[in-house]
């Protein structure tokens, strides 16, 4: 049987190699005309290099041994097993008309059934803040205690990010404390929303106090103002972090698909029909609209919602690992070990994500004593799959938290092909747990 192999000319692969070379050799010219220094890497390492950034894809998946479930730097949430379409979709179609339909459709049932009310999907939660404000604020005014005019990760600033909607600020209160009386007082005619901002990446500890979103909605409807609530995180359901959920007392709330949800990047609207129905409408939606892989990952994760199975949602089942289980993997990953001086200890992991910022979770954890932890672990990043790690005391500890039972002989896999010379043979001494 012939089959079609599918390779390049040798022309192809000769143009490839000579372009990368005189591409070197140029900017080393470059370099040396202006007086700078061309020293360190290799001139064949650099090519090298070169060559291998075009074969290899950039973006790779990585073991995540931090201990930090929601790291921002390792894309937020692991995402649930599912199967990319390869072809068509039926994105904006509607198969039983057989005409144009919404691309929300895939999206938009499922978080009714949830939430109890309709919603929408944007690109991120700060797409989602921008949105609510611009349609249902701008050129009015806003009332925000100043304790919540937060900024989050990448210069996000509820100041600025109003003032981009066109919403003006009305501040109240103090950064401690704000009492009800503070928002009536500064509810006016030109007044359109009461926005409660959640600190889902500081706290205020000590002298302080806010009112509760519970009052705050019957002031709001006291006075016909609507209350949202940028909630952040977008804890769905009780996982024993002390984390709000999402509720209804708010007319409109937006959060994160990809912090407790544990689903893709995205920003969630969901309230009142009156109010998001428009905010749908809004010129600006379509430049926040998600795409078909986004809406494909997210309905996946909202169905495990729909049908109570947590455990498929990684995040979910990262935080409610039971510790013993975390012992159990942590010593077999040092059984598989053998010349290194490998060890378990207790760990502390953490959320992350600009979540829970004031929690942590109780772990267990490998520690490595090595020769050089940073080289090791800049080895560890480079291994067949890489491995993030972190260095405490001189140690490489891998939290077992964040390590997921599949990715156990990828990871003794890379830990093996790391091993210092200085360290082969059979181990110094048996390894032992650490209380």
């Amino acid at each position: 049987m012939n089959r079609k192999v599918d390779l390049p000319s040798v022309d192809q692969v000769l143009r490839s190699l000579t372009n990368e070379v005189r591409t070197v050799l140029a900017r080393r010219r470059e370099a040396l005309l202006a007086g700078e220094s061309i020293d360190g890497i290799s001139l064949e390492q650099e090519i090298e290099d070169r060559l291998r950034a075009i074969v290899e894809p950039s973006l790779r998946r990585v073991i995540n041994a931090t201990g930090v479930i929601l790291h921002t730097n390792l894309g937020r949430a692991p995402l649930p097993k599912f199967q990319p379409i390869l072809g068509y979709t039926n994105l904006e179609y509607d198969l039983d008309a057989g005409e144009r339909g919404k691309r929300d459709v895939h999206t938009s049932g499922l978080l009714e059934r949830l939430l109890g009310r309709p919603s929408v999907v944007v690109n991120n939660n700060a797409a989602a803040v921008y949105l609510v404000l611009n349609e249902l604020a701008s050129g009015h005014e806003v009332i925000v205690s100043r304790g919540e005019l937060i900024e989050i990760g990448d210069g996000f600033r509820i100041p600025e990010i109003m003032a981009r909607s066109g919403a003006i600020l009305r501040e109240v209160g103090t950064t401690n404390r704000t009492h009800l009386a503070d928002y009536e007082q500064a509810i006016n005619e030109n007044t359109r929303l009461i926005l409660r901002v959640h600190p889902s990446n500081f706290r205020v500890t000590g002298f302080t106090s806010r009112p509760s979103l519970e009052e705050l909605a019957a002031l709001g409807r006291a006075h016909n103002v609507p209350i949202y609530e940028d909630l952040g995180s977008g804890c769905m359901v009780d996982i024993g972090l002390d984390e709000p959920l999402v509720s209804s007392d708010a007319n409109v709330v937006s959060f994160s698909g990809d912090k407790l949800l544990g689903g893709p990047q995205a920003g969630i609207i969901t309230g009142d029909e009156a109010l998001v129905r428009p905010i749908r409408r809004n010129p600006m939606y379509r430049a926040f609209r998600v795409d078909k892989l986004t809406i494909q990952v997210l309905e996946t994760t909202l169905r495990h919602f729909v049908h109570g199975n947590l455990q498929a949602i990684p995040t979910l089942r990262m935080i409610q690992t039971p510790l013993e289980e975390l012992r159990s993997r942590a010593r077999r990953i040092v059984d598989c070990l053998s010349g290194m001086q490998a060890e378990i200890r207790e760990s502390e992991a953490a959320i992350g994500g600009g979540s829970t910022p004031a929690q942590t979770l109780k772990s267990w954890a490998v520690e490595l004593t090595v020769p050089s932890p940073s080289d090791f672990a800049r080895r560890l990043r480079h291994a067949a799959t890489p491995v993030v790690a972190r260095i405490e005391r001189d140690k490489i500890v891998l939290d077992m938290r964040t390590v997921a039972a599949e990715e156990e002989n990828a990871l003794v896999e890379a830990l093996l092909s790391c091993q210092p010379a200085t360290q082969s043979g059979p181990p110094q001494s048996p390894p032992r747990d650490r209380p």
